[in-house]
């Protein structure tokens, strides 16, 4: 089934939060594009694929997110042809209590994404967030 350019699958399989596994969870949320998809659906909205911004390709992204639903960090749904997701927020804290706020906080403001120059998407990098209050190094 399609969901605007990326594939969503119709009867999308969830792991059951009993077979929720530390291991897999964390190293899901491992990847830059993968975490910065966990700090952005953080505050509990379930959004639309498409309004997902990411530097990567679409079926890159369809990646990252089979990826994230696999290990039982987000659940996606089907509404006519779109697609939505959203953090199991209420299943991760009940199966590994404190642990997702703890890394979203270890993770700080959101991480921003960049390509390397001449990137084909594939190596993406996280950059620390702007400071404001830093000096930008221009002299003037």
């Amino acid at each position: 089934m399609r969901c605007g350019i990326l594939v969503c699958v119709r009867n999308a399989d969830h792991p059951d939060i009993n077979d929720l596994d530390l291991t897999s969870v964390l190293a899901a949320m491992a990847d830059p594009v993968r975490m910065h998809l966990v700090q952005t659906l953080a505050d509990g909205r379930e959004l639309a694929w498409g309004e997902l911004e990411v530097p990567v390709g679409k079926s890159t992204l369809s990646h990252h997110l089979k990826t994230l639903r696999g290990a039982g960090v987000t659940k996606t749904r089907q509404e006519g042809t779109r697609c939505f997701v959203r953090l199991r927020l209420d299943d991760l804290e009940q199966r590994f209590p404190g642990v997702l706020p703890s890394i979203l906080n270890a993770a700080g403001p959101l991480t921003r994404l960049a390509a390397r120059p001449g990137s084909t998407g594939h190596d993406i990098v996280a950059q620390p967030p702007c400071d404001p209050d830093e000096d930008s190094g221009d002299p003037t």
